[in-house]
C-alpha cells in the first residue's frame, strides 16, 4: 500500500510511539510572531483557455526524524533544522494561502531535506490537503546529506519509498489545466536524459502551451553571474551551464580519486545530452514559462525568446511566487 493511501484510511493519524520529533515545536507556540509569507506576483502569457493562478514554492527542507529512525537520523534532523526549523509553518501557511483563494499548488522539490519516515509521512499528509502539482528535488531522495556521491544508483536506494508519497510521477510528469500543459522534469543532478528529452518532444507534439516545472534552474548568464557571486564563485548550481564555466567551479585537486566526486566543477558537469536538450528547449515557441527554486533566492530572466525563468526562494523563508497564467 502507498504511504499516501496509508495515512488516508488512517486519517493521517500515527501511532503516539511514533510521532515525529517536532525539532520546531516552539515555532507553533510563538506562531504570531511570525513575519507573513513573502509572496511575490508574475504573470505567464500562456494562452490559458481562461485566467488562473497558483502557488508556487519550494525548497521546503522538511527535517523531522522519529523512533522509526537510528541514533545518527535523529541527530542529523536536529542540526538540519537549525537553519531550516521554519519550513513546516510556512508550508501550512502557503497551503492556506492557496486553498482560501482556490489556487493550484506547485511545488518544485526539496520538500523534505533527507529521507526518513517522518518527513515522508508529512509529505503525504501535506499533499493532500491541496490541489498539487510537483517536481522532485535532490534532497528528496538525501539518505544523510552529502554523505555519498549522489548520482542515478543512489537516487534508487530510496526511489520508490519517496516516490510513493508524491502526487505525480517525480523523474516525468504532465498535466493540464484550463489548456496549458505544465510538465515536471527531474534535473537534480544538473543532467537531462535521453528518454526525459524524448518524452519532453511529445508534450510538445501535443500543440499546448508549456509551463516546465524542475528543481534545478537552467542556465542563462545574468543568473549565472548572479548564482556564482552569491556563492563565492564556489559554482553555480545550474543545470545546462557551458563546460568552459563548469571547469572554473571549486576544484581540491589533493583530493584522492575517490572523492573526485566532491568537487564542484565533476558534480555539476553538463553531459552532451543536456546541453543538447537546453539548446533544443530554447528553440520550442510552445515553452512559455520555466519555474524552478534550488538556488534559495527570488530570481527572473529570459531563457528564450518565448519563455522567461522564474527561481523562486525557499520555503522556510517564507518566499513563494503568487502566478497568473492568462
Amino acid at each position: 500500500m502507498e504511504r499516501r493511501e496509508f495515512l488516508k484510511l488512517s486519517a493521517g493519524l500515527l501511532a503516539a510511539s511514533q510521532l515525529p520529533l517536532r525539532l520546531n515545536a516552539q515555532v507553533k507556540r510563538n506562531v504570531g510572531r511570525l513575519a507573513p509569507l513573502n509572496i511575490r506576483s508574475i504573470e505567464i502569457q500562456a494562452g490559458a483557455e481562461r485566467p488562473f493562478a497558483a502557488l508556487h514554492i519550494s525548497d521546503t527542507h522538511l527535517t523531522l526524524a522519529d523512533s522509526r529512525n537510528d541514533e545518527r537520523k535523529i541527530r542529523l534532523a536536529s542540526n538540519r533544522a537549525r537553519g531550516m526549523h521554519l519550513g513546516e509553518h510556512y508550508l501550512d501557511e502557503a497551503i492556506r494561502y492557496a486553498r482560501e483563494r482556490d489556487m493550484l499548488l506547485l511545488h518544485t522539490g526539496d520538500l523534505i531535506d533527507f529521507v526518513s519516515e517522518a518527513n515522508l509521512d508529512a509529505a503525504a499528509r501535506h499533499y493532500m490537503e491541496g490541489d498539487w502539482f510537483v517536481s522532485s528535488g535532490n534532497h528528496e531522495f538525501s539518505l544523510y546529506v552529502g554523505e555519498a556521491k549522489e548520482d542515478e544508483a543512489y537516487k534508487q536506494q530510496s526511489y520508490q519509498k519517496v516516490q510513493e508519497a508524491y502526487p505525480n510521477d517525480l523523474t516525468f510528469s504532465s498535466r493540464v489545466v484550463n489548456g496549458v500543459n505544465f510538465v515536471s522534469l527531474d534535473d537534480v543532478y544538473y543532467n537531462v536524459t535521453e528518454r526525459q528529452h524524448e518524452l519532453m518532444e511529445r508534450e510538445v507534439a501535443r500543440g499546448l502551451p508549456i509551463v516546465l516545472l524542475c528543481h534545478v534552474p537552467f542556465y542563462t548568464p545574468k543568473l549565472c553571474e548572479y548564482s556564482l557571486e552569491h556563492e563565492n564563485h564556489v559554482a553555480a548550481y545550474l543545470t545546462a551551464v557551458p563546460l568552459k564555466i563548469t571547469e572554473t567551479y571549486q576544484q581540491d585537486p589533493n583530493r584522492p580519486p575517490e572523492e573526485a566526486w566532491r568537487n564542484r566543477n565533476i558534480q555539476q558537469r553538463a553531459d552532451r545530452t543536456t546541453l543538447e536538450f537546453a539548446k533544443w528547449l530554447k528553440a520550442q515557441k510552445l515553452l512559455k514559462g520555466i519555474l524552478c527554486g534550488h538556488c534559495h533566492f527570488f530570481f527572473q530572466d529570459r531563457f528564450s525568446k518565448t519563455a522567461m525563468q522564474y527561481v523562486v526562494g525557499a520555503t522556510y523563508n517564507g518566499a513563494a511566487n503568487e502566478v497568473k497564467f492568462v
